[in-house]
């Protein structure tokens, strides 16, 4: 019998251990470890939370309705999808309500800073590292200047301006400042204990007065041309500031004269020009130097240096694909984040003489009104004019408080301002004044010593010191913010330069076009004439009153104006307004005109222009100088075909400059170190060149002088020439490109050099990498450059980064309002969590533009959000 077999048992797994308690069993170093890591996750993770709880929330309410004290009726403020407010009321003073407390709720902080800086208070808020920025402004009276400005104002401005003023306080007033916005939040992580004040309708006044200052003019070319003199000649300095080229670059206004001291384009006049060269002891040059210094001080509030400009056109019916006039403008500004415009539509429901407003396009946070746009009936556009409505006079003092005027001395007008200053004692500030102006001088403690160190013939010429005031239209009360709503309700050719009479500084070039077809310029502005010693273009002496302002401005009625001209267009972009005919001056600093001179090209080759077109031309980005530069660069032999590689790129350009054109990266390191090699051994650091259009001219011309002494580099036994200055320029551009980018020339881009990098005002530069990374918005890789018509400038000074650039597009058709298109430098909301934070720079950057709506079916078809502003009703 056969035994059974034995059954074989399954094997018993090994009981299974969970996490926990192989985490138990780990020896006590690891589990403190891990305990302290998990930790510190969970405290990260509340952190972070806690962050996105902060910065999210100051974003505004934007749909449902809210009770709002102050209104009469409800306004509906209905949204994009970009976040782009239009506005409806039954009333002005509504509608100013409601754009202030919008305003107030996308952008507060900007208003709550510019109206710092405007009044002179920045140490209040950042301690001393702003103080003397305040000592500056406290010393020019910007404030001060702002409330004389109230009375003259029309009634209707006034109530603007207050029913505006209300509405920010609406918003205002039951919200904590971390409410309000996330800078408040950061600040108070410092130590700022700060709660905000109301919105006074002089903060909106004195706003207007910083736009003034950063458009003002050539101040720093006199301070340049000062400095040139010490090291050159008059003939030397005549070739580094070149007269305007008329034979090259036309005017705006190319004929016309002033008959009975009235501008009439078809009629002739001429003029004169009594310009001087005075010799400039140490002393002054001193005081003007430190002058500078302090005015470099001053903050980016639109931006500064040449790059600063715009450009705008219009086309008549004739030229233009729609049979109706069409215009088109893009300022050129600092960059910054949040942009300095912010779109909007301000409407009346039903236009009466109760509500007279139905305009829209690009507004100043804290400012009421539309600054540049179009209504129902009328576009505009601005465009810096440039006048010269500054000068320097040079002071000779007599103890603390006289100086010198012609035989005698008169005393000066002394104030006391008081500067507070967060965690210290407040700052007592002293200003003078003479007849001319405030000694800006005085703002730095440098300058309590010039005068016993200035040479002069004697002592008793010398005086106690040389002193600088500043002269300036804008620190004398005018109107100016009658006229922005006055060119919101403009409905006509007559009704437009009425506004424009009013518009005092800064002074634009006003183009205009209208829905009858019509298409215009306007020069308006206070341009103060001159005494027969001073042209503008120097500091001159104080104590001899022949250098004076007359006391007269050159009369509205007599400065430029043309209607409907008979090229068919008008196109303006900084460059000399008229010929040298005009019997007033004007300036003699105008831009060179390389762009303008394009932008005529262009329209007279093109015929009739869609918008689309006019959209395209923003974005040209050919280069003038590429023209007639890279001939001679490819005439130079340089050895190698590591060198020749480079030097080929630009045998077949077309001489655009897109952001990943190889032969535009190669031309502007080129260009840089052709500006480096030729001039930086023979100026001062200060005057170097920054490469944008006046160096066109100057090099342009130096090119047909090969021998030329410019070209020498004076630091070596040799006497260069021309062509060894251009080679050398070639050869160090193929290194530097190699080292910043790649050996192999197909790989090189311009817009990994050319970066735009938009950073906030405040917070934007704090060195902390976390509230740098919450609030700036860096890195954008853009085309174009200096003098080009997409003017993405940069300092060859300081390197290829953006520092101004067109802070917005519009295109406007007067066929079809609604065929309008539009685009801002980064988005409506200054709240860096907001989704219209930055959501129009991408689009800005690929040169695309948005619709932009204006009948009431359009912005409806367009809407996202509506909310509704009710008036708050009580019991």
């Amino acid at each position: 019998m056969t035994e059974p077999s034995a059954q074989t048992e399954p094997a018993t797994a090994p009981p299974r251990t969970s996490w926990w308690q192989t985490f138990r069993r780990a020896p006590r170093a690891v589990r403190w470890t891990a305990w302290t890591a998990v930790g510190l996750v969970v405290v990260l993770l509340v952190l972070a939370a806690a962050a996105v709880v902060v910065v999210r929330r100051p974003l505004p309410q934007v749909d449902g309705a809210v009770e709002v004290p102050g209104l009469s009726a409800s306004v509906e403020v209905i949204r994009d999808g970009n976040g782009i407010p239009q506005l409806y009321a039954d009333t002005d003073d509504d509608l100013m309500f409601a754009q202030g407390y919008v305003h107030a709720s996308e952008r507060f902080f900007e208003m709550d800073f510019r109206r710092h800086v405007t009044a002179g208070r920045l140490s209040e808020m950042f301690g001393d590292t702003t103080l003397e920025t305040d000592r500056f402004v406290r010393t020019m009276g910007w404030r001060r200047v702002a409330e004389q400005e109230w009375a003259l104002l029309q009634p209707a401005t006034r109530d603007a301006l207050t029913s505006y003023a209300a509405g920010v306080n609406a918003y205002i007033g039951d919200r904590s400042p971390s409410e309000l916005s996330a800078e408040y939040a950061v600040l108070g992580l410092t130590g700022l204990d700060y709660t905000p004040e109301e919105w006074d309708p002089i903060d909106s006044l004195a706003w207007l007065k910083a736009m003034a200052w950063d458009l003002r003019g050539n101040m720093d070319a006199e301070v340049d041309r000062v400095l040139l003199s010490l090291d050159h000649t008059d003939a030397e300095i005549a070739q580094l500031w070149p007269d305007y080229p008329y034979d090259e670059h036309p005017p705006i206004v190319s004929g016309g004269g002033v008959v009975d001291g009235v501008f009439e384009q078809n009629a002739t006049s001429n003029g004169t020009r009594n310009p001087r060269r005075p010799a400039y002891p140490r002393g002054v040059v001193d005081a003007l130097e430190g002058v500078q210094a302090s005015v470099e001080a001053m903050p980016d509030l639109l931006g500064k240096g040449r790059g600063l400009g715009s450009n705008s056109w219009v086309v008549d019916g004739a030229h233009s694909s729609t049979g109706m006039p069409i215009l088109a403008n893009d300022p050129h500004l600092g960059v910054s984040q949040p942009g300095i415009w912010m779109q909007m539509g301000l409407h009346c429901r039903e236009v009466s003489d109760a509500c007279t407003l139905d305009t829209a396009g690009f507004t100043f946070s804290g400012v009421p009104g539309v600054i540049i746009g179009h209504n129902a009936d009328i576009a505009w556009g601005f465009t810096n004019l440039g006048p010269d409505v500054t000068d320097l006079f040079l002071e000779k003092t007599e103890g603390d408080d006289r100086y010198v005027r012609d035989d005698t001395t008169e005393p000066m007008q002394v104030r006391t301002e008081t500067i507070e200053v967060r965690g210290q004692d407040d700052v007592s500030l002293r200003v003078r004044e003479t007849v001319h102006g405030p000694l800006i001088s005085d703002v730095s403690s440098e300058f309590a010593t010039v005068g016993a160190n200035a040479p002069a013939d004697d002592d008793g010429d010398r005086g106690s010191g040389y002193a600088v005031a500043l002269a300036w239209t804008a620190l004398d009360p005018a109107p100016t913010a009658d006229a922005i709503l006055e060119l919101n309700r403009a409905s006509d050719w007559d009704s437009f330069r009425a506004a424009a009479a009013d518009f005092s500084v800064p002074s634009q070039n006003l183009v205009y076009a209208d829905r009858d077809g019509h298409i215009g310029y306007q020069a308006p502005g206070r341009v103060p004439i001159r005494g027969g010693g001073n042209d503008g273009t120097m500091p001159v002496e104080g104590w001899n009153s022949a250098n004076d302002w007359t006391g007269d401005d050159i009369p509205f009625d007599g400065l430029p104006s043309v209607l409907d001209p008979e090229e068919g267009f008008i196109a303006t972009a900084n460059q000399a307004v008229i010929g040298t005919r005009y019997p007033y001056l004007l300036t003699q600093d105008w831009d060179y005109g390389y762009r303008s001179t394009r932008i005529r090209d262009v329209l007279t080759a093109e015929g009739e222009l869609s918008v689309a077109e006019m959209s395209a031309l923003q974005l040209d980005t050919t280069n003038p100088m590429a023209e007639e530069l890279v001939p001679y660069l490819l005439d130079i032999d340089v050895p190698g075909g590591y060198y020749r590689n480079a030097q080929n790129l630009l045998r077949d350009w077309d001489f655009t400059s897109p952001a990943d054109s190889a032969p535009a990266a190669y031309f502007n390191v080129v260009w840089r170190n052709l500006l480096d090699l030729t001039f930086h051994d023979d100026l001062r650091q200060r005057t170097w060149p920054d490469g944008g259009d006046r160096w066109f001219l100057v090099v342009g011309r130096m090119l047909s002088e090969p021998a030329g002494p410019w070209w020498d580099d004076v630091e070596t036994d040799e006497v260069e020439t021309r062509d060894d200055i251009l080679r050398q320029a070639l050869l160090d551009a193929r290194d530097e490109l190699t080292r910043r980018q790649a050996r192999d020339v197909r790989l090189w881009e311009w817009g990994r050099l050319h970066r735009m990098n938009l950073h906030n005002a405040t917070l934007g530069e704090s060195g902390v990498g976390l509230v740098e990374r919450l609030f700036n918005r860096d890195g954008w890789e853009v085309g174009g450059g200096s003098a080009i018509v997409d003017a993405t400038s940069w300092n060859a000074v300081d390197g290829y980064e953006v520092t101004a650039a067109p802070s917005m597009r519009m295109v406007v058709s007067m066929a079809d309002l609604d065929d309008s298109r539009w685009i801002n430098l980064t988005g409506v909301s200054g709240h860096p969590a907001s989704s219209h934070y930055s959501d129009q720079t991408e689009l800005y950057v690929d040169g695309e533009t948005l619709p932009w709506a204006f009948t009431r079916d359009a912005v409806l078809a367009s809407a996202e959000d509506t909310l509704v502003l009710r008036p708050l009703v009580t019991e």
